[in-house]
C-alpha cells in the first residue's frame, strides 16, 4: 500500500471512531410502517428518541427501540464508555426493502388473489454531537 492510500486510509477510520451502527434485517413489516416509525426519530438524541419510542403505540416502534439500544451499545464498545444524556444523536436511520413474500388467499370463483407479505431492513448510524458541530 502506498503513502497516499495509506493516509487517506488513516483518515476515513479516524472519522469512523465517533460512529457506530446497528443493523436489523428481514423484519417482517411494510416498510412504509417502519418508515413512519423511523421519521419520528430521525435527528433526534438517542435518549430522547428512545423516549418517544418506548411510549409510542406502534408495533415497529418497539424493534427500533431495540435496534437503537443495540447501536448505543456498539457505540459504547468501541469507545470504551459510557453514552452519557446528550452526547449522542441519530445521525442518519433509512429503511429499505427486502424480499416479500407472495402467497394466495381463495377468492370468489375459484380465483386467488395474490397476497404481498413484505420486509424490510432498517439501519441506525449514530454521531457524536460535538462532530456534528465541527462539521
Amino acid at each position: 500500500m502506498g503513502v497516499r492510500k495509506r493516509k487517506s486510509a488513516e483518515e476515513r477510520h479516524e472519522a469512523l471512531k465517533n460512529v457506530a451502527f446497528a443493523k436489523l434485517n428481514n423484519v417482517p413489516t411494510s416498510p412504509r410502517k417502519m418508515r413512519l416509525v423511523a421519521d419520528m426519530v430521525r435527528g433526534k438524541e438517542v435518549f430522547r428518541a428512545l423516549g418517544i419510542l418506548k411510549f409510542s403505540n406502534k408495533e415497529a416502534a418497539a424493534r427500533v427501540r431495540k435496534l437503537l439500544l443495540s447501536a448505543v451499545a456498539n457505540w459504547e464498545a468501541k469507545n470504551e464508555t459510557k453514552a452519557e444524556n446528550d452526547t449522542l444523536y441519530i445521525k442518519t436511520i433509512y429503511v429499505g426493502c427486502a424480499t416479500t413474500l407472495k402467497r394466495l388467499r381463495p377468492a370468489p370463483q375459484g380465483r386467488g388473489y395474490r397476497i404481498r407479505k413484505r420486509s424490510n431492513h432498517v439501519t441506525i448510524i449514530l454521531d457524536t454531537i460535538d462532530n456534528a458541530k465541527e462539521a
